[in-house]
């Protein structure tokens, strides 16, 4: 399967009101989230599925409900604008890496495998992971393993890294496991290299900045009464759409009114994170990280 779908059934049923309505699956995929909106819309609605991975697009359900989109989501509202279904009734993201691109050598997500260290989404454009694994300074890379992976011994990890590019550019995934394994901490080699690839995929893709953009978007892009749903699978992600669904901006600051009711274009579907149940953690390891928060556009009378 070239992804299994994370808290399927949970995002679809809180993400759709209106069976007529115009969906947007950010994150496409494998398109398994994707097919359970079509299952639940009428005849009248419509689904658009974003994805910057051309893998993915050899994917595209065969629908005429659907409309498949080569892009990353960060241009969510241009391309709206372009099909001429903007605003929209839901938008849902999955983030993060399809098991698809983790389980395919030549793209470098994995440090299972010994290929060139890539990690891009977008293959035909943008920096590679090699390239900041000898170009960034040793500060900047200790700074991003921390910020992007929470790697308690960054700055040990970083200064391997400097001493072995120095040596030859380290271009493989390969390399780099060689290069840090004297400072992987015992019996937590697998946990600490998920968490070092985790950081550098988040940086060569922009994705913290992307779901901002998405996140800050969605406010207009949304009908009054339109859902959005996000699963993360990083506490930072997590932290910025909980902020953001809370207060309606990326800093997480609540403004309130004179009378002192808080300002927020959103109402809460989820109070608190729905994770994986047990069974499906069982089934699908790669789910026990996966958060799903849901919120709802107010209306003007709200």
């Amino acid at each position: 399967m070239y992804h299994q779908p994370v808290l399927l059934q949970e995002s679809i049923a809180g993400l759709i009101n209106n069976p007529d309505g115009i969906y947007v699956d950010v994150t496409y995929g494998g398109g398994g989230h994707s097919r359970e909106i079509l299952n639940q819309l009428s005849p009248n609605g419509k689904l658009l599925g974003f994805d910057q991975d051309k893998d993915a697009a050899k994917n595209a359900l065969q629908d005429p409900r659907f409309q498949f989109v080569q892009s990353n989501f960060k241009h969510l509202k241009k391309f709206l604008q372009f099909y001429k279904v903007y605003p929209v009734d839901g938008i849902l993201g999955d983030l993060g890496v399809s098991s698809h691109q983790f389980d395919e050598p030549s793209r470098g997500f994995s440090y299972r495998f010994d290929e060139p260290l890539d990690m891009r989404m977008d293959t035909t454009k943008g920096t590679t992971a090699a390239d900041i694994i000898n170009t960034s300074p040793n500060q900047k890379l200790a700074k991003l393993l921390f910020a992007f992976g929470e790697v308690q011994n960054a700055h040990k990890i970083a200064a391997l890294i400097e001493k072995a590019r120095q040596i030859n550019p380290i271009q493989t995934t390969g390399q780099l496991v060689e290069a840090i394994m004297p400072v992987l901490p015992k019996g937590k080699e697998n946990k600490t290299l998920s968490q070092i690839f985790q950081a550098l995929r988040i940086e060569v893709n922009a994705e913290i900045e992307a779901l901002q953009s998405l996140l800050e978007q969605s406010t207009d892009a949304l009908k009054p009464r339109g859902r959005i749903a996000i699963i993360s699978y990083h506490s930072l992600e997590d932290r910025l759409v909980k902020n953001f669904f809370k207060t309606g901006n990326i800093e997480g600051k609540l403004h309130k009114d004179f009378y002192g009711n808080p300002l927020t274009p959103f109402k809460l579907i989820t109070k608190k994170a729905i994770v994986p149940t047990e069974q499906e953690i069982e089934k699908n390891p790669r789910a026990r990280s996966a958060k799903l928060r849901i919120a709802e556009k107010v209306t003007s009378d709200e």
